[in-house]
């Protein structure tokens, strides 16, 4: 089981991993770790706005939100915080399915919020590059 994380900047993230280095490869938006429950299952998570974010607060990395690895035999569920493993509760298939609706709402809203900051003479622009491509 893993308890503690330390931070590891790298240009791509490297085919075998080490257990409790979080390496992120910010030019990709893509940070990876080995599974906190040491089934060995090598964790991907994409960094964006809508996505995971990764902060160095100098005790150890935090990623937010939780992990939640249902797609694993281990369904592991986890956050990682100052650089130390918390364990979250397990969830059910109905609360699985419900944070998968509420990112994807999230997602939504984030992009059509985007497109409807811009000028409209902005977006009809990018419309007619689009066409004419």
């Amino acid at each position: 089981m893993i308890e503690s994380f330390r931070l590891n900047r790298v240009q791509y993230i490297p085919k075998a991993l080490e257990p409790g280095v979080l390496y992120v490869a910010a030019e990709f938006d893509i940070a990876a770790h080995l599974c906190v429950c040491g089934c060995g299952t090598k964790v991907t998570t994409p960094l964006g706005p809508t996505e995971w974010q990764v902060n160095d607060t100098g005790h150890g990395p935090t990623v937010v939100p939780s992990i939640g690895n249902w797609q694993l035999p281990c369904r592991s569920h986890y956050v990682i915080t100052g650089g130390k493993t918390l364990w979250a509760g397990q969830w059910s298939e109905a609360q699985i399915k419900a944070g998968r609706n509420a990112e994807q709402r999230r997602r939504a809203a984030h992009y059509v919020a985007r497109v409807h900051g811009r000028k409209w003479w902005v977006r009809l622009g990018k419309w007619l590059r689009g066409i004419f491509r």
